[in-house]
């Protein structure tokens, strides 16, 4: 049974699935830049810990947990694999001598530049086959996901805006 496609409640199901199946090529896109990127292996959910250092700089273990949705131990053991890699410093907290800061260390930033142009090369070279209607259709859209995802909390995200975003 096809769904009448001015159906309301056939609309978001259209979308979420189209949405699904786009970011299910874009992992396909994102491995490949990981793999380009380094050897180092990393997995998704240290990946995770990299993006929310990288936004939250010298951040503890408790809010990167609460960050991340993920308890106190778990955390710490994606750390301690991260500082072992040389991507992840623990520093004293000025403010407090029972807490400690995380940052990225200079190889964790190389390695979320190398892993982040890698990427970019190749959303770039599909991007650029599409019209300027379509390139502009995209950020439109992808503008308007990032609001609801911000508007339900679910993702602290920088907004997209036109000047971080180069035509193709």
């Amino acid at each position: 049974m096809e769904a009448n496609p001015a159906s309301p409640q056939s609309r978001p199901q259209e979308t979420a699935r189209a949405a699904r199946e786009v970011i299910e090529l874009l992992e396909v896109l994102w491995e490949r830049g990981k793999d380009m990127a380094s050897s180092t292996p990393v997995s998704p959910s240290q990946l995770r810990v990299l993006y929310s250092l990288d936004r939250e700089d010298g951040i503890n273990l408790r809010t990167l947990g609460e960050l991340l949705g993920s308890a106190a131990p778990s955390v710490s053991r994606l750390c301690d694999r991260l500082e072992a890699l040389g991507f992840v410093q623990r520093l004293p907290s000025p403010v407090s001598r029972r807490e400690l800061e995380l940052h990225l260390t200079s190889s964790g930033k190389a390695y979320l530049r190398d892993l982040r142009a890698q990427r970019q090369e190749a959303l770039q070279a599909v991007i650029a086959a599409m019209t300027p209607s379509e390139r502009k259709a995209l950020l439109k859209g992808l503008g308007g996901f990032q609001g609801a995802l911000e508007g339900a909390g679910a993702v602290p995200r920088r907004r997209l805006a036109a000047k971080d975003v180069r035509s193709a």
